[in-house]
């Protein structure tokens, strides 16, 4: 295996290896030349550091290739990502983020470290625009997943590594304006009757009857349905806030059911471990797999069936402002996007393609 560097590319010259060209294939930026028969990749940092951890192993000597011996190259370029994990960790406890945004963050956190392999206090304001670019242009990530970046690393920046607000005129990505994705009242029916585990639905009648986020109906409690009042209690849900939704006859029959079944004590949906609840991987993979057994081909996750919950109520002439107290929506424009998917007033207006051929 030969290794030179050429215009601040490091080249690579070696034999066929399947293991060999695995491991270069994990190097980001790596370019084959296919008419000089070898490997290039980028002279920085990052690139550097993936190679010797790949290659350690290999009789090279880095020392005289890169003019750096081993231990100054950790000094220079390795960082103990774990800490700074824990770090974050502990900071966004302490600010009272919930389990899913902490876990989100330190993702974004970790990610945006292993890109650069630089020592805390080498990480400048450019680091991020640059990284923020790559996210956009090279890895086609959405603009809410680059924000949400942002988000972590201006936390991290100014309250971890006390740099300041230098990432405060960053600008963001604009928000994207998506459509939610809508099942229709049958498509929604299919599914449920398609569903032959009763724990299973019972998860799926709770989560669309009452519009429940995926770890809202994950986190319930046997004492949170309110058979007498007909109402759920949603407590500390997205927001840290708790709401009520409704209840509805044929979800408590099938609760009821299931709970003569199961006998559940504390959660209402129990999971695989003694005194948890169920994960949201696992509703997750239960709902795809009644899509399946639907014959539902729609690219959804379970976050369709609160969508379409909204929709519906819309549509059967439920006011706005109700449906965004059962959402648990902090703002009515939030809610107001499923006006734009009801059906209710399109289908009132006439193409101009029928009046055309169509004479009645």
């Amino acid at each position: 295996m030969n290794i030179k560097i050429i215009d601040k590319n490091i080249i690579i010259n070696t034999k066929y290896d399947k293991e060999k060209v695995n491991k270069i294939r994990k190097i980001d930026g790596r370019v084959w030349n296919s008419e000089k028969k070898y490997w290039s990749i980028p002279y920085n940092a990052k690139s550097l550091s993936k190679l010797i951890r790949l290659f350690i192993n290999e009789d090279i000597d880095w020392e005289e290739i890169f003019k750096v011996t081993l231990i100054d190259f950790k000094k220079l370029y390795k960082i103990d990502i774990n800490k700074e994990k824990n770090k974050m960790y502990k900071l966004l406890t302490l600010k009272g983020y919930s389990e899913k945004t902490k876990i989100s963050y330190i993702g974004h956190l970790k990610r945006f470290l292993e890109y650069y392999d630089v020592k805390t206090e080498k990480l400048t304001k450019e680091h991020v625009e640059r990284y923020m670019y790559y996210l956009l242009q090279d890895k086609n990530n959405s603009h809410s997943f680059v924000n949400q970046t942002l988000s972590s690393l201006k936390i991290y920046y100014d309250e971890i590594l006390k740099k300041g607000r230098i990432l405060y005129n960053i600008p963001r990505p604009k928000k994207e304006k998506k459509l939610p994705k809508i099942l229709s009242e049958m498509e929604v029916k299919n599914i449920l009757n398609n569903i032959k585990n009763l724990k299973h639905k019972a998860i799926l009648y709770t989560v669309y009857s009452s519009g429940l986020r995926v770890s809202e109906v994950a986190k319930l409690k046997v004492n949170d349905i309110d058979s007498s009042r007909m109402l759920i209690h949603v407590v500390q849900g997205k927001g840290k806030k708790d709401r009520y939704t409704m209840l509805s006859n044929a979800t408590l029959n099938i609760l009821r059911e299931y709970s003569r079944l199961y006998k559940p004590k504390n959660w209402l949906f129990p999971g695989g471990n003694e005194g948890k609840h169920i994960t949201e991987r696992t509703i997750q993979r239960v709902f795809k797999n009644a899509c399946a057994n639907a014959n539902i081909n729609k690219e959804v996750s379970i976050h369709v069936l609160r969508h379409s919950f909204a929709t519906h109520l819309l549509e059967s002439g439920t006011d706005l402002r109700y449906i965004q107290e059962l959402l648990g929506h902090k703002s009515s424009k939030t809610t107001e996007i499923y006006t734009h998917v009801s059906k209710t007033n399109i289908s009132n207006i006439k193409s101009p393609l029928d009046k055309m051929f169509n004479n009645n």
